[in-house]
């Protein structure tokens, strides 16, 4: 242990996060096999029976079983060359979008075919590489939007990736990018009423996107789910269906849940429209009941917690920023997702993290927790016992004079 380290702030690979987190997406495989529980599946006597039966929930057990070759490979890749490279993942990624724009699925051009029915929404992992490249702006910016110049840079380096995911139809993942350039623009060291100007601005941006695309007639479905959300009386009853159903399904399980794999269930009648994907939570309310979705809940909360305990001790402005992109990636995740499936938010067709089924979903936020472990297990620059790293100090007095 180097002078002046503590237990805290030591380079070491993060079990607990890792147990959260494989724990999660292990229940996540049983969900979706119970998602795709249809009348004509035959009842089988084990649970591992139910998921190799299961066409969904056998490819999500092999996303799954993959996993851990994602979280070895990146934890272990060298640090300095994501940290001094940050640009080459940004340029992939942003090549992937455009090749993205040739495919349509549902209304969106947002997968690419790779082989065997297998496909990758290149908007997910937009999302670290925007994470990524900010951090590396923030290591060498104090003041990230102290000048023009700098204002222009950020605008340039993510107005590309945003407009190409719009254009795919994902106005849901640039939500998510939005929401994690500000946590980390906050936690950055931004001046408060700066980011405030940049949000307003990004919601009139955003809003008079709607209009022009509404009056051009080509996306009224997003209008509907809007308006469906702010007053459900004013459109017409298909727009709420989704919604409504999934409140039923998840009130249905009360206390304890009705099981799993149970006959004339919602889930296996098909009651909630993609309750395999997005809108997983309410199978896991039906057949886990109150207790089941309380549960899942505080998995998702000790995962944020854990990941701003080690943001909080980790010296290294781009480690720690890169901590704080993941995070807040993961929070809206959750915030949005469980909140569209219980009425609270709009549908945005936003994917809950580690459990809905998708390999592009889960793979994606496997290698943020990834990156997550490659900056902890890289910590060389330790803090003092009983104080935070410069950056989040100065944040902290700053806002809280």
């Amino acid at each position: 242990m180097m002078v002046g380290e503590t237990r805290r702030s030591r380079a070491h690979f993060d079990m607990t996060l890792v147990i959260l987190v494989f724990a999660l997406s292990a229940f996540g495989v049983l969900a979706v096999t119970v998602a795709k529980f249809g009348t004509s599946s035959e009842v089988e006597d084990t649970v591992l029976n139910y998921i190799v039966s299961s066409y969904y929930g056998m490819r999500q057990a092999i996303f799954f079983l993959v996993s851990p070759v994602v979280i070895g490979v990146i934890t272990y890749f060298p640090y300095e060359f994501i940290r001094r490279r940050s640009m080459l993942f940004y340029y992939l990624a942003c090549g992937l979008l455009l090749v993205a724009l040739g495919g349509r699925a549902a209304g969106v051009k947002a997968w690419i075919d790779i082989i065997w029915g297998y496909t990758l929404q290149p908007s997910e992992f937009i999302k670290l590489a925007c994470i990524i490249v900010t951090a590396k702006y923030l290591e060498t910016n104090d003041d990230p939007m102290g000048s023009f110049k700098s204002v222009l840079k950020l605008a340039i380096l993510m107005g590309i990736p945003w407009a190409l995911t719009m254009a795919q139809g994902e106005m849901g993942s640039v939500l998510v990018m939005i929401f994690v350039f500000g946590i980390m623009l906050y936690f950055g060291g931004i001046r408060l009423k700066v980011l405030f100007s940049i949000l307003a601005i990004g919601i009139i941006g955003i809003a008079l996107l709607y209009g022009v695309t509404v009056a051009s007639g080509s996306d009224n479905y997003r209008l509907i789910r809007i308006l469906s959300f702010i007053d459900p009386s004013q459109v017409d009853a298909s727009a709420v269906y989704q919604v409504d159903n999934s409140k039923i399904a998840i009130g249905s399980g009360g206390l304890n849940g009705v099981g799993i794999f149970v006959q004339g269930s919602f889930s296996q009648l098909d009651y909630v429209p993609e309750d395999w994907t997005d809108f997983i939570f309410s199978t896991i309310g039906e057949a886990f009941g109150f207790i089941g979705c309380v549960a899942v809940i505080i998995t998702y909360l000790l995962i944020i917690i854990r990941m701003l305990y080690l943001a909080r001790y980790t010296v290294d402005r781009f480690g720690q920023m890169t901590i704080i992109g993941v995070m807040s990636m993961m929070l809206f995740h959750v915030i949005e997702n469980i909140g569209m499936t219980t009425g609270l938010m709009p549908v945005t067709g936003i994917p809950l993290p580690f459990l809905s089924y998708g390999g592009s979903n889960l793979i994606t936020n496997m290698a943020g927790i990834a990156l997550v472990l490659n900056v902890v297990k890289n910590r060389s620059i330790t803090a003092m016992p009983g104080m935070m790293p410069q950056t989040f100090t100065s944040t902290t007095r700053k806002y809280m004079k």
